[in-house]
């Protein structure tokens, strides 16, 4: 079966339209980046050197160092999907990225977001 081209795609070329998307509706990019660092577990250096780096999403999601246990926890559609029925482990942990960047544009409290 054919890999989706999402996971051959170098997380920098997407990187700036999340950021692009949420400071649109008032929100910051360091926000976003700790949005991005909660769900992988990559810190500010190490996100940066993967963007530098030019990792693509399959790349950029092996190396995280942790996804967040309570990742779980994000539900909801994103681009007509329910996240938690993706059944694709990368593809899923994608969509949780697009679910999060999506809540923080639409202005949910980071405490809702990070599933405190």
């Amino acid at each position: 079966m054919e890999k989706p081209k999402i996971f051959t795609v170098p997380f920098a070329d997407v990187y700036p339209f999340y950021i692009q998307k949420v400071e649109k509706k008032g929100r910051t990019k360091t926000e976003a980046d700790a949005v991005i660092c909660w769900l992988t577990g990559y810190d500010e250096r190490t996100l940066q050197a993967q963007i530098d780096g030019k990792a693509d999403f399959q790349t950029f999601f092996a190396r995280a160092p942790q996804i967040n246990p309570n990742a779980s926890k994000i539900t909801g559609k994103i681009c007509g999907l329910r996240v938690e029925e993706i059944e694709d482990e990368l593809m899923q942990k994608i969509r949780w990225l697009d679910k999060l960047i999506d809540e923080l544009a639409k202005g949910k409290p980071m405490e809702k977001i990070l599933r405190n």
